[in-house]
């Protein structure tokens, strides 16, 4: 039998972890708490989760800081939790490397439901059985390279200068889009569309963040970019 999917659950009020916790159980999850930034953080250590919620209200250390703090060794998927609303927030924890945030109150079923599909999203990469692997290397391994970048999405690996460049699952994904079709214009729906399916339940700011994040990793070439498309969209353009 296989084993169950960990799911943390670090909230400082123990009614809606538990809560939380009760109805990630019933969905065949098996679910820890914790109830302040340094607890969350040794558990995170020690349980090993495969998703992190993370309320951001947090005593001691915050949300955000225990975000910063997974997010230097580990690309493990966390949904946000907060009572604030306001735009700021949601895109400074998705800066952060949150996957998706929400506000609360929120409803059980709508948080079980977000957490299915980010490890859905996550679990394309890491478990991908052997059928798949054969069937993507008997249609080609899927590459494109240009001066000094190469994207592989059948490994999932980005080289970078002459280096190995570590990302995330979906800034690969969004990266191999663009630049498999060069000077092609996307709008942020169409690569919400693309990437992360029809499933997700973000804005498109999520795409604005992702695109962020990968100009600040491939800093320092001139024969191509990421460029905006002012009220549009972006492009991958070659120079």
């Amino acid at each position: 039998m296989a084993s169950r999917q960990k799911i943390l659950v670090v909230d400082d009020d123990d009614n809606i972890a538990e809560l939380i916790s009760l109805y990630l159980t019933k969905e065949m999850f098996e679910a820890q708490t914790a109830s302040d930034g340094e607890e969350a953080l040794e558990l995170f250590r020690s349980f090993k989760p495969d998703l992190v919620i993370l309320d951001l209200m947090l005593p001691g250390r915050d949300g955000y800081d225990v975000c910063r703090e997974i997010r230097k060794t580990a690309d493990t998927p966390i949904i946000m939790l907060s009572a604030k609303g306001e735009t700021f927030d949601k895109v400074l924890g998705l800066e952060l490397g949150a996957d998706d945030y929400m506000i609360k109150p929120f409803d059980s079923k709508e948080l079980v439901a977000r957490v299915k599909a980010v490890l859905r999203r996550y679990g394309k990469k890491e478990n991908a059985s052997s059928s798949e692997e054969n069937a993507a290397k008997a249609a080609g391994v899927k590459v494109v390279r240009y001066p000094g970048l190469e994207v592989n999405l059948t490994n999932y690996s980005v080289i970078f200068n002459g280096k190995a460049l570590e990302m995330p699952p979906k800034e690969l994904e969004l990266l191999y889009f663009l630049a498999s079709q060069p000077g092609q214009v996307f709008t942020r729906e169409q690569l919400l569309d693309h990437i992360w399916g029809y499933e997700y339940v973000g804005d498109t700011r999520t795409v604005d963040v992702h695109i962020k994040r990968l100009r600040e990793k491939l800093r320092g070439n001139d024969a191509w970019s990421i460029s905006t498309v002012w009220g549009i969209g972006y492009k991958f353009e070659v120079k």
